[in-house]
């Protein structure tokens, strides 16, 4: 059996989650197309989708194909749930990205491009709404070319579009042996001796497909069914099966996590090697610290019960081979983005030269950040639970706990994502509460070189362990390292594995409570005194180092060392596009100043006017909101993330209240710590 894990992504509103059902109807597998409108569907499962029209979870469906087992996967479109996107893109052999014919390109829509072709996922392009009112053929198929790639082959050609009658009559046109032949010298010297036969432009087609180097552009209507046949007909014969050995050794991909009816956790992953088994005990983790479990990572559970999906629904087997997607129950620590050894994934792109791992990011992390605030009569202790169940099934809602102040924080994408949360709490789990104002999640680097060390008995050291340490700035992007300049047999490797720890998790609050990045940690000095006890009595630790003692001096040595260092506060700037008339120009300039923008390239096409340029990121939503009255409606903009940027020395240094022991406060922080003062 041949099986195709494919996704289907667009920007919202493009009628991905239509198409959907429409692909689950034709292939028979329900007899009644679901309506977005009326909350019918098969993929928006969670009231809150059903309510608003919107998908907020990825979801997994499948529906034969001849012999071919479609698991389809229907994401998210509006930008604020790009980090589902993400998870899934790991998981895929091939994608469908949905293009409104009334529309057109819209901003995700070249956003999700760009990263299908970074990671080189064989992907078609299929155009909906060709029913509508409004839609276009040529202008689309050129916004297409021009915006999200040159390298198109329509596959036919659409009579009556913009009317109920619309209907595609389906072939390959002249211009598809143009694209094809620039990727193939062979197929470029039959074209010159015009010797190129129908059989021989297909093979080139589906050879092209499949290693992402041309996108067939197909169009249809997801409501009509126009269009349909013919998209599927590709999806079966131009995409790549799954592939990996169900014999090799165990590996897989959790990209998705949720909660049984009974509070149990249940995990979606794609295996590629090996297979999977009820009651097999599996290893599974990412494999780097930080991430509060044992063994830098690693947890290991036994798989209770599986199911795989077939036919539109998820059946139980006793197994999940190579290839196929699964959903795994018994796994009580695991989470999205965990590797299932054998070893972390190399993907389906692998094909094409470029491997990537279940953990990469593909998109931007989260920019903006709230306080949860909870409502009368709403428990803390229940919203702490709940806002980690949440955080669970989406790891880039990252949690903040300020004990001090009896606060959480949030980490978000943008407005819409905050409204969900506040939802899916009041209906989830009956809590009400509110957010604050929210603001741009801002980092810190090392602005020049630091050191420091406190020795073990000299004062005003209280802690038996010696540490030294050196911050240096690093590039860019870097992200943190840490080094060591002694010898590792110097002492107890737990005693250097506490310090590395302990550096890391200091580094989440800098000088201005951001978190510190792009820097270097070199480790200069250590010591401890030897485990020792009284004459006939047992280990007495308060003549001996433990790890408590470098866990505790390690923040007051690595924050005297970044005060030496300095730190620059940088707050997120995106990249902007803005289209728009031209005779709005004058209203606009105004308001992009005052948001602080700033345009780089202005670009006139007749009478549309093309801004690019920078914001910084807790002015994106504003602006958005702002544009339509400035441009009468007519205005567009795409927004990503772009850079970190300075803030002015000049101006206010954004604060973030901190949240741990305060090492800034040495008094206050050995207070904390050790009930005793040192020096």
């Amino acid at each position: 059996m041949h099986l195709l894990n494919l996704g289907i992504l667009a920007h919202v509103d493009a009628g991905k989650t239509s198409l959907t059902e429409r692909l689950l109807h034709t292939a028979g597998v329900i007899d009644e197309i679901g309506s977005v409108d009326a909350g019918s569907t098969q993929t928006d499962s969670l009231a809150l989708e059903r309510q608003r029209g919107i998908t907020i979870k990825s979801a997994v469906v499948s529906f034969p194909v001849d012999d071919v087992t479609v698991n389809l996967i229907d994401t998210p479109g509006h930008p604020d749930f790009i980090a589902e996107v993400e998870r899934v893109l790991s998981v895929l052999d091939g994608a469908v990205l949905v293009v409104s014919a009334v529309e057109g390109v819209q901003a995700q829509t070249r956003v999700l491009m760009r990263t299908l072709q970074r990671l080189r996922i064989p992907t078609l392009v299929f155009v909906n709404k060709i029913d509508r009112r409004g839609a276009r053929y040529e202008g689309v198929l050129r916004a297409v070319c021009e915006r999200l790639t040159p390298a198109v082959v329509p596959m036919g050609s659409v009579a009556g579009i913009g009317t109920r009658d619309a209907h595609v009559t389906p072939g390959l046109g002249p211009a598809a042996l143009d694209v094809l032949a620039d990727h193939d010298d062979d197929l470029l010297t039959a074209y010159v001796e015009d010797a190129v036969s129908y059989d021989r432009l297909r093979a080139a087609l589906t050879d092209q497909t499949r290693q992402a180097l041309v996108h067939p552009v197909y169009f249809g209507s997801a409501m009509t069914g126009a269009g349909v046949a013919e998209l599927i007909t590709g999806i079966k014969e131009l995409l790549p099966a799954a592939d990996g050995d169900p014999d090799g050794p165990l590996s897989g991909t959790v990209f998705k996590v949720e909660r049984g009816p009974a509070g149990e956790k249940v995990a979606y992953a794609r295996i590629f090697s090996g297979t999977l088994r009820t009651r097999d005990r599996i290893p599974f983790g990412d494999g780097r610290a930080g991430n509060g479990r044992a063994d830098v990572g690693r947890a290991e559970g036994k798989v209770t019960a599986v199911s795989v999906f077939d036919h539109g629904t998820d059946v139980r087997a006793e197994q999940v081979p190579a290839g196929r997607i699964g959903k795994l129950w018994g796994l009580g620590e695991i989470r999205i983005g965990d590797a299932i050894w054998g070893s972390p994934r190399a993907s389906a792109a692998e094909r094409g030269g470029v491997p990537r791992k279940a953990y990469e990011h593909f998109f931007a992390p989260p920019t903006l950040e709230t306080v949860v605030v909870p409502g009368p009569g709403t428990d803390k202790r229940a919203l702490h639970l709940a806002l980690t169940r949440l955080a669970e099934q989406d790891p880039l809602i990252g949690l903040r706990h300020d004990e001090i102040r009896q606060e959480i924080s949030v980490s978000l994408y943008g407005e819409v994502q905050k409204e969900v949360v506040q939802a899916t709490l009041a209906d989830d789990f009956g809590l009400d509460v509110t957010f604050r104002e929210t603001t741009p999640l801002c980092i810190e680097r090392p602005v020049g070189r630091g050191a420091a060390v406190e020795f073990n008995k000299k004062d005003p050291n209280p802690f038996l362990a010696t540490v030294g340490l050196r911050v240096d700035p690093a590039p860019a992007g870097s992200g943190v390292a840490f080094r060591l300049e002694v010898e590792l047999g110097a002492m107890p490797y737990a005693f250097f594995k506490a310090v590395e720890d302990t550096v890391r998790q200091t580094l989440g609050q800098g000088l201005h409570g951001w978190q510190v990045t792009d820097c270097t940690v070199t480790m200069t000095h250590s010591g401890y005194s030897p485990r020792q006890s009284h004459a006939h009595q047992g280990f007495d630790k308060s003549m001996s180092s433990t790890g408590a003692d470098f866990r505790g001096v390690t923040p007051l040595v690595l924050i005297e060392a970044l005060r030496r260092a300095d730190t620059q506060v940088y707050e997120p700037m995106h990249r902007f596009r803005i289209e728009a008339p031209v005779d709005t120009l004058g209203a606009l300039l105004p308001v992009l100043a005052g948001v602080r923008a700033v345009p780089q390239t202005t670009e006139t096409r007749g009478a549309v006017c093309v801004l690019d340029g920078t914001l910084p990121a807790a002015h994106v939503h504003g602006l958005g909101q702002q544009l339509p009255g400035l441009t009468r409606g007519e205005g567009e903009v795409e927004s990503a993330f772009d850079h970190y940027a300075p803030v002015a020395r000049g101006g206010t240094v954004p604060e973030r209240p901190r949240t741990d022991h305060n090492p800034l406060n040495r008094k206050e922080y050995l207070l904390n710590v050790t009930r005793r003062v040192g020096g």
